[in-house]
C-alpha cells in the first residue's frame, strides 16, 4: 500500500516538474487606464520617485515602510530602494529611460521576499482629451517561479495592485 502512494506522489511531483519546464521562460502583465491630463503633467509625477508615495499602491500597504533615494530621484539616473513589511518586501529601482513624455523605463530588482529582477514600462499616448497609460512589467521566469505560477497567477497576484496604482494616478493627475 505505501508503495503504491509512494509511486502516486512521485507521479504527481514528477507531473509537475514536467510541466513546469514547459511553461514560458519569460513573463509579462499589464494594465491601462485612460487619464483626463496631458501626456507631460503625468510623465512628471511617473518621472520623479519622490511622487511615488501620493499613488503608488504598495505606499498604502506600508506606511512604516524604510525609503532611501539616491542623489537623483527624478529621470534618467534616478534611483530609489525600499524594505517594508512581508506585503512589499525589499528591493529597489532605477529610472534606465525617460523619453519625455511618451516612456519612462524602470529597473526593478527585488530582494524580499524572493530576488528577481524585472523591467517596468510606462507608456502614454495622447488620446483625444486624455492619455492612455500603460504600465507593464517583464521578466524571466527561473524554474521555481515556473512551478510557482503553476498554482499561483503572476497576473492575478499583481494585476490588482497595478490597477490600484493606476486609479490613483489617475486621481493625482486629474487634480487641477
Amino acid at each position: 500500500m505505501f508503495k503504491i502512494i509512494g509511486i502516486v506522489i512521485a507521479l504527481v511531483i514528477a507531473g509537475i516538474l514536467i510541466v513546469a519546464a514547459m511553461q514560458p521562460d519569460t513573463f509579462r502583465l499589464e494594465r491601462k487606464a485612460s487619464i483626463k491630463a496631458t501626456p507631460e503633467k503625468i510623465f512628471a509625477i511617473l518621472n520623479d520617485f519622490k511622487q511615488w508615495a501620493a499613488w503608488s499602491p504598495w505606499e498604502k500597504k506600508d506606511p512604516a515602510m524604510k525609503r532611501t533615494f539616491g542623489a537623483v530621484t527624478a529621470g534618467k539616473g534616478a534611483t530609489y530602494k525600499w524594505e517594508g513589511n512581508k506585503e512589499v518586501g525589499q528591493g529597489g529601482m532605477e529610472i534606465t529611460d525617460a523619453a519625455v513624455p511618451n516612456k519612462l523605463t524602470i529597473a526593478l530588482s527585488f530582494i524580499k521576499p524572493f530576488e528577481a529582477q524585472n523591467t517596468v514600462n510606462f507608456t502614454l499616448s495622447p488620446a483625444a482629451d486624455a492619455t492612455e497609460v500603460a504600465w507593464s512589467m517583464e521578466g524571466k521566469s527561473n524554474f521555481i517561479s515556473k512551478i510557482m505560477c503553476l498554482f499561483m497567477s503572476m497576473d492575478k497576484m499583481v494585476g490588482p495592485d497595478f490597477e490600484a496604482g493606476l486609479a490613483n494616478l489617475k486621481a493625482v493627475a486629474e487634480k487641477p
